[in-house]
């Protein structure tokens, strides 16, 4: 019953926002009675923290294997450093455009533009790792860059995933319209992992 009233919240808070969604709704939605919520987060504001540690855990387990491997030391040269960033992005490109990323789409987005306690929970559950696992690759890979510089290059190409999921109508229409099928989402994955082996090239005046 947690696991149901948690699913239940994200697409409740997702769509209505904090104050616009019901407890009493998400109760009847999964079944139980408002008693449930109380019983297990004590409260609206506990439940929606709960759905936000929900959502964190469920990303950080879909790329755990990915950011471990990213993470694993040492990194042998520059390349390697590139190699493993570009491994890491298309695991995430990949959540990005899979359909488990649509459930917590608009929950996080409501967060990224008036963040609360739930967004610090989600950002370093689950977006913190990621990106200074990106960060500290670049400052590998792109010994030249300052460290400001392999921050915000760092976020960026962060954002180039992100994108995948917050402007899927965008990708859509561009693409066409309709549904994104496999083959053209292998093809945005081979060109963002293009994009980010072109951008963390080293650049020949380096020794």
């Amino acid at each position: 019953m947690r696991e149901s009233l948690l699913d239940c919240a994200v697409d409740h808070f997702g769509r209505c926002g904090f104050e616009g969604a019901a407890t009493r709704a998400i109760a009847s939605d999964c079944g139980t009675a408002m008693s449930s919520i109380t019983y297990h987060f004590g409260g609206k504001e506990g439940l929606y923290l709960a759905a936000a540690e929900h959502i964190a855990g469920q990303i950080a387990e879909h790329h755990g294997a990915a950011l471990a491997a990213a993470r694993a030391a040492p990194v042998g040269s520059q390349q390697e450093a590139v190699e493993r960033l570009v491994a890491l992005l298309d695991a995430l490109a990949g959540m990005m455009l899979g359909e488990a990323s649509a459930k917590w789409a608009r929950f996080i987005t409501r967060e990224q533009q008036e963040p609360t306690e739930a967004f610090d929970r989600i950002y370093s559950i689950a977006m913190q790792p990621l990106v200074e696992t990106f960060i500290h690759l670049i400052t590998i890979a792109r010994p030249d860059l300052t460290d400001d510089e392999c921050r915000v290059s760092g976020f960026l190409l962060f954002g180039q995933a992100m994108a995948l999921r917050a402007g899927r109508a965008s990708l859509a229409s561009v693409l066409g319209g309709g549904e994104i099928e496999a083959a053209a989402q292998n093809l945005i994955r081979m060109r963002l992992a293009a994009h980010a082996r072109n951008i963390l090239a080293v650049p020949e005046t380096l020794p």
